[in-house]
């Protein structure tokens, strides 16, 4: 009798497996049908005119001057994850809440050949990826600056900031 019973119940779980299709075949067969639908539409494209260009003066950019005031420093006690030391400024480039995330950005931003580590604000319990760190506020800005310029299409590392180490 038993065995009778597990047949007929392995026989009713590879009835209930077979019958299930997938649904990736209806997601493949839309997406081809939108595409085909996409490709046979005419595109229709108006010609632009194009106006005569006056001579124009060139216009030199002015380099941008640090601010003196605490505009984007942020004073926190942080400590140094692993090796590396900071001085009163340094350049954080990412803040993290798990460390491995944080020690992912050192290694790509040490692949681009800064020296960068990791430090914990444990007050917030945030880790903070350090690309650089100076003695004074002036040489912290202008690397942040550079950074930035470095990376303008980056957004994440638009946000980039001086932090000031409180002992």
């Amino acid at each position: 009798m038993k065995k009778l019973t597990v047949l007929g119940m392995g026989l009713c779980v590879v009835f209930a497996f077979t019958s299930c299709k997938s649904g990736e075949s209806a997601y493949k067969k839309a997406y081809e049908k939108a595409k085909q639908q996409e490709l046979a539409e005419p595109k229709v494209t108006e010609p632009i005119e194009v106006a005569p260009v006056a001579d124009v003066p060139l216009v030199e950019k002015k380099k941008p001057t640090v601010s003196s005031s605490n505009e984007g420093v942020r004073q926190e006690r942080v400590t140094v994850q692993g090796n590396g030391s900071l001085l009163d400024f340094s350049v954080v480039c990412g803040s993290f809440q798990t460390k491995a995330n944080a020690e992912a950005l050192q290694e790509n931003m040490a692949n681009d050949g800064y020296k960068a580590v990791v430090a914990l604000n444990p007050d917030t319990n945030m880790y903070r990826v350090i690309i650089s760190t100076f003695a004074d506020r002036n040489s912290a800005a202008e690397a942040r600056d550079a950074f930035k310029a470095k990376y303008p299409n980056r957004k994440d590392f638009q946000g980039a900031w001086i932090l000031h180490r409180v002992y």
